[in-house]
């Protein structure tokens, strides 16, 4: 009796899988597919997930719905997109503040950042800012860092544990500069008016909300973390060129799923990047805030090595600098 049990269930098994296979590689079969995003209308998870939407339901052929849902700077967002079962109807525009920043800041997460989803592929970069007032008296960044060795010289972020905040951070252990004191916000639009208002001399920031004003001349930039100078802003120089070489970064948005996304579900989403970031629409919109992709992508478990080394970095910098996130 028991090893019919046995054999029936093995059979079972062995009919179930092709079938099972079969279900996979025809998804997604219904509609919709929620592309979530962690963060409220308006800003760029949920700008970059709109340009999206509308690309990645015409290629999978059903219709794709920006679902936000905001709140304790992303991890409410994340936290649900991580529970949400592994079937490919539940997408997460992915965001290195809440999987390397928030990680290696907070003592404990509801989730973990890499095992706990399915990392399909790194969308684009945002690189960061120091940016000053124009009347700043401040024309460099050696200017900036000499006087921060011995007078308090002030920078905002957008919040305690920021990408922002730990920029901040690491250019005061590096410069070395003792007098760069942080005084964080809540969100980088109080910071930018304190910063014009005088109150603070510096605000570190992603280059996206900041491309107008720059153009503009409401303020200036000492230096951007790209590799090599932005082409659209080519009079900024980069921390790397000015030696400091560890400042070289960006905050990345990407495309994620649930832990145990079927393997033929990932690799079809994984496949449509390169695409969707191609569209010339997409591309328009993106050059707008000098937010882009990397030239050579990063895919599938390229892309969860990257987010392990971030984590790592940012952690060690975090420490040193007596960085922690309570709550």
């Amino acid at each position: 009796m028991q090893r019919r049990h046995l054999l029936a269930a093995g059979a079972a098994a062995w009919l179930g899988a092709p079938g099972l296979a079969s279900a996979q590689a025809a998804w997604p079969t219904r509609g919709p597919i929620k592309l979530i995003a962690q963060y409220p209308p308006g800003g760029l998870v949920d700008t970059v997930a709109r340009l999206m939407a509308p690309h990645l339901s015409q290629a999978l052929g059903q219709t794709v719905v920006v679902e936000n849902r905001p709140g304790a700077g992303g991890l409410i967002g994340t936290d649900f997109a991580a529970r949400q079962p592994a079937d490919g109807y539940s997408l997460l525009v992915s965001h290195a503040s809440v999987h390397v920043y928030a990680a290696a800041t907070r003592k404990s997460l509801p989730f973990d950042p890499v095992a706990d989803f399915t990392h399909l592929g790194m969308l684009v970069e945002a690189p960061m800012l120091l940016l000053v007032r124009k009347a700043s008296p401040y024309q460099t960044l050696a200017q900036y860092v000499t006087a921060a060795k011995t007078q308090p010289v002030r920078y905002g972020s957008s919040g305690m544990g920021s990408a922002n905040h730990l920029y901040g951070e690491l250019l005061k252990m590096e410069g070395p500069a003792p007098e760069h004191d942080h005084v964080p916000y809540q969100g980088s639009a109080p910071a930018m008016q304190d910063l014009l208002g005088g109150q603070i001399d510096g605000v570190f920031d992603p280059v996206t909300t900041n491309v107008a004003a720059l153009k503009a001349g409401a303020i200036r930039a000492l230096a951007v973390s790209t590799p090599q100078r932005l082409t659209a802003l080519p009079d900024i120089p980069t921390f790397a060129e000015q030696g400091f070489p560890s400042l070289t970064g960006s905050q990345w948005l990407g495309l994620s799923g649930p832990k145990n996304l079927p393997a033929p579900i990932a690799q079809r989403l994984s496949a449509l990047i390169p695409e969707l970031l191609a569209k010339p629409d997409v591309m328009s919109k993106l050059e707008d805030v000098q937010t882009l992709p990397r030239k050579v992508p990063v895919m599938g478990e390229d892309f969860n090595k990257l987010i392990r080394q971030q984590i790592a970095t940012w952690t060690a910098v975090a420490r040193k600098a007596k960085v922690e996130v309570v709550g």
